[in-house]
Order: C-alpha cells, then structure tokens, then sequence
C-alpha cells in the first residue's frame, strides 16, 4: 500500500495528510501523507534522524504541524484535548513522571481521561489499572514508589499508564526501550492481543527484526516516508534493505522476518 492509498474511511485510524513539522529553525518533517490502517500493528522504521519520533508526536498532537491529521474520522485539532486522550493513548521515549509516585498511581494516571473533575477513581477506573499493572507484569511492585524501579521496570509502568487508557489507538515511541529480551517478547505479544481486540498500535522502534513482526511497515528516511507496505511483501524488505544502505538484509527464519546485519 502507498502512503496514498485511498482506503475506506472507516478502515482508518490515522489520515495524515501534506504534513510539515519544525524543530527549531529545522525542518525535519516535508509533506508526509500516509494513513495508518484500523485494527492493525504499523511499525515505523528508519536511520536515525528520519523523523520517526517527530512524525510520531504530531500524529498524537503534541507538536505544531502544517497539514491535516484525521483520527478516527475526525480532525485532531478539533477534538477538545480530553477527547482526544480517550481515543489515543501515547508513550514517549524517556517519559518523565514524579519518582515519588507509586508505580499504581502512576499508572492510574492513565484514567484521567476518563474521570469527572476531580472526582476520585471509579472501581471501573482501579479494574483498568489492576488489568494494565498485570499485563505487564508490574503488579507485584504496585506499591513502590517509581523512584526505586530499575529502568525497564520503569518502562512496564509507563507502559501500563498507556495500556489504562483503553484507547483505540496507541503511539507507542521505542517501547522496547531498557526491557530485557524476555519482557521485548512480552510487549510483542501485548501488541499482538491489542490488535486482536480492535485496537490500533502504531510503534518506532529500532529493532528492526521487531518491527517485521507487525502487519505494516513504514519506512522513513531524511523526513519523508518511502515506502509502506505489508511486512510480508519482498518490496518492504528491498526498500528497508535500501534505506540501511544494504547493511542489513531481511532473511526469513522459523517463519518469522528478521533483519541482520551485513558484516
């Protein structure tokens, strides 16, 4: 699929359209169209410097941008801002939050969206965190505070704060970052069962091999979309081959794409 294929628009999850960002005095994103399917895993890939996060963050809204981005049908700008927050759920790369909160109430955060002003959680509300906490394996530390949490057990907290939201759609920006390889299979599968249910995952991330396992790849380079396409499609694996400059090639092994390196 193109960046410009015409799909229905109910098979979309993100419409993005002639999009320009700024960093500084920089341009770094020029006129990317690309619409990210519903109900489906794209992952995003690319050398450093192509883009990736800053592409990522305006499509959660969190950067001035020229351009349209549609979520869910609708025009993100004209979605109040706790709208939004209920439809689509963001993890950053390096997220700060207070390191006196407990890793419970950290991720109860992620019920903001959802609970009257200053009203206090719901049993629906401690329901979805208690089901986030689990899902990443965080619960048994729940009342730590996240000051005391090593980096990747920080990760699975920030991770569930994302997870407690129940939104449709998820951005997730390097959410393998500091987790171990047993706890990078965890998160694959996670994202595997959120696309199963209806939701739509969209991720960065810098292994590549990982980034094959979803049902999309995009492909970026020097702030410019390259190609997209099925992770199946050979003409996914040329194109991710030639943005690496041939340094990787894609092989496929017990039926799983993986990308190593050309040494």
């Amino acid at each position: 699929m193109s960046p410009t294929s015409p799909l229905a628009t109910h098979s979309i999850a993100i419409d993005a359209r002639g999009i320009r960002a700024r960093l500084g005095n920089v341009e770094v994103l020029h006129g990317i169209s690309l619409q990210l399917p519903l109900a489906r895993w794209t992952s995003v890939v690319g050398p450093n410097g192509a883009g990736k996060s800053t592409l990522l963050k305006v499509l959660a809204g969190l950067l001035p941008h020229s351009g349209e981005v549609a979520l869910l049908g609708q025009s993100l700008h004209s979605l109040r801002a706790r709208e939004r927050a209920q439809q689509l759920s963001w993890l950053g790369q390096n997220e700060s939050s207070a390191d006196d909160l407990t890793a419970y109430d950290v991720a109860m955060l992620g019920r903001l969206p959802h609970q009257p002003w200053l009203a206090p959680p719901s049993d629906y509300d401690h329901a979805a965190v208690e089901r986030a906490l689990r899902a990443t394996q965080a619960w048994d530390w729940r009342d730590r505070a996240l000051g005391q949490l090593s980096g990747g057990e920080r990760q699975r907290v920030l991770l569930a704060r994302a997870l407690a939201v129940e939104a449709q759609v998820l951005l997730m920006d390097e959410p393998l970052a500091n987790l171990d390889p047993p706890h990078q299979a965890d998160w694959l599968r996670m994202a595997r069962e959120l696309v199963s249910s209806g939701k739509t995952v969209v991720s960065v991330l810098h292994e590549i091999s990982f980034a094959l396992q979803a049902d999309e790849l995009v492909v970026m380079a020097a702030g410019r979309v390259t190609h997209q396409g099925a992770c199946s499609d050979s003409t996914t694996h040329r194109a991710l081959e030639e943005v690496f400059d041939q340094r990787v090639a894609v092989h496929q092994l017990a039926g799983q794409w993986l990308a190593l390196p050309k040494i």
